[in-house]
């Protein structure tokens, strides 16, 4: 499989690695996390409440507080489980995002991908009430796939800097403030973005 490495080609990990649960227990927590991924889908963030995902998952609603705590905890997971998700399909999941395509438009499809996910994360990273809750791991993760990529192209000069300049405006910091405050069209800021790589590819 063709995974992104590690500085002295470790493979690089998945945004945290937990200890193994019991199979009873990741079929139910995968079963309260769909219902509650279903809900948001159809109904936005704010909308969806622990009564709804009790009923949607079809448990009771002291089941889904014993497991998450509370409705902060539970959008946590989600915000876990979403990202555990988009880097699996990063690691190995179908190309342009996943292997098998040529390194710059992986690296273009990845822009596309981590803008969209973002501006999702944004959301619940605001219903988690947890503004740190992913943003140490996941970064990790996407510059040194960014870096890696880079490599694949063959960048020479500082790449870790290079790859780190690269990541920064699709972080969701900086998309909310172009979206939300700017007005700044989507489509735009993906456009800038490709433009910035392939100026940054071009000239190495």
């Amino acid at each position: 499989m063709d995974l992104p490495l590690a500085p002295g080609g470790r493979e690089l990990p998945l945004l945290q690695r937990e200890r193994p649960e019991r199979s009873d227990a990741a079929h139910n927590r995968e079963v309260l996390l769909r219902a509650a991924q279903e809900l948001v889908e159809e109904r936005g963030i704010d909308a969806v409440t622990m009564d709804d995902v009790a009923r949607r998952a079809c448990v009771g609603k002291g089941t889904l507080f014993r497991r998450f705590g509370t409705r902060e905890g539970l959008m946590g997971q989600l915000l876990d489980h979403s990202e555990r998700e988009w880097q699996a399909q990063v690691i190995g999941g179908p190309p342009p995002l996943g292997p098998g395509a040529p390194p710059m438009e992986r690296l273009l499809a990845f822009g596309r991908s981590r803008v969209t996910l973002n501006l999702h994360h944004a959301e619940l990273i605001e219903a988690a009430r947890h503004p740190a809750a992913r943003s140490f791991g996941a970064l990790s993760f996407t510059t040194m796939h960014v870096r890696y990529l880079l490599e694949q192209l063959g960048v020479q000069g500082d790449v870790p800097y290079l790859a780190t300049a690269l990541v920064a405006p699709l972080e969701m910091i900086v998309l909310r403030q172009q979206v939300n405050r700017e007005q700044v069209p989507l489509e735009r800021i993906q456009a800038g973005w490709e433009d910035l790589v392939r100026r940054v590819v071009a000239d190495h």
